[in-house]
């Protein structure tokens, strides 16, 4: 074990708050999701990932109102939920794709989404059973295995879901929302290094985003490195981004006076 027992512990508990978002996929971004109809879901001028609270307020007013009029289209159904769970009303989320779920009992991309919003609102068992059945043996998807490897690290299997995270990478290799899910499993372990190595090649792939770098962040400051922490939290980001990521870095940190704990490691290991 690379990491005292107290830090193992922290970032048992830690992990939970973000085990999630660590997922990195939007309800609706499965490789199914072409054969849905989309021209009725309303645009959106950025990324849900780049948005404020603000923003995504007024995003989840806008597409609610194309969900009200017809809350049986999936499209719009999976963007609303998308939407929701980004601002952190996950129940909210569950809510409407059950609905859409219910209207569309077949579609593996529905079924999908709505495992990962039973996931989201720490439903595992009844997530697990949603994604299994929206995957198919002969056309796997890498990103419903790396989904289903993230909800076996919170069942307590980190074996089974690193087996799944391997198949995704063997689908997908070097995706860098794969190598942060199997970083954030030996982060349960708490073996920290092992997860860092994961997480720093992550950040280095194209596409990785801000959430990989919230990671990869959280684990160098679960190992007493803040300033270095805090550096690759406010990295590549707009002053506002930057400055919500290492409100968020404090905020996990805090937890059990991690934050001053660590401050102090970090100011005595450069003294």
């Amino acid at each position: 074990m690379s990491v005292t027992l107290s830090r193992s512990l922290l970032a048992h508990r830690l992990l939970g708050a973000v085990c999630i978002a660590a997922l990195g996929l939007s309800l609706s971004g499965c490789a199914s999701q072409g054969r849905l109809t989309t021209g009725s879901v309303p645009s959106l001028n950025k990324p849900l990932a780049t948005m404020n609270a603000t923003e995504l307020h007024s995003a989840a007013d806008s597409i609610g109102r194309a969900y009200d009029r017809n809350p049986k289209d999936a499209a719009v159904g999976m963007q609303y939920a998308s939407v929701l769970t980004m601002g952190g009303r996950a129940e909210q989320a569950l809510a409407v794709m059950q609905q859409i779920a219910i209207h569309n009992p077949t579609d593996r991309t529905v079924l999908a989404a709505y495992g990962k919003a039973l996931a989201g609102a720490g439903q595992f068992e009844k997530a697990l059973d949603a994604i299994q059945r929206a995957q198919t043996p002969d056309r796997p998807d890498w990103q419903l295995l790396s989904a289903e490897g993230a909800i076996h690290d919170q069942l307590g299997d980190p074996a089974t879901a690193r087996g799944r995270y391997r198949k995704a990478l063997d689908l997908q290799p070097n995706e860098p929302t794969i190598l942060s899910n199997l970083g954030m499993s030996y982060v349960l372990q708490g073996d920290l290094r092992t997860a860092e190595t994961y997480l720093a090649t992550a950040v280095r792939q194209p596409g990785a985003d801000s959430r990989v770098r919230q990671n990869l962040a959280l684990v160098v400051g679960l190992q007493g490195r803040f300033a270095e922490a805090e550096k690759i939290a406010s990295a590549e980001l707009s002053a506002e981004q930057a400055a919500a990521n290492v409100t968020y870095l404090r905020a996990m940190l805090s937890q059990q006076n991690a934050w001053n704990k660590l401050k102090d490691t970090d100011k005595n290991a450069t003294n």
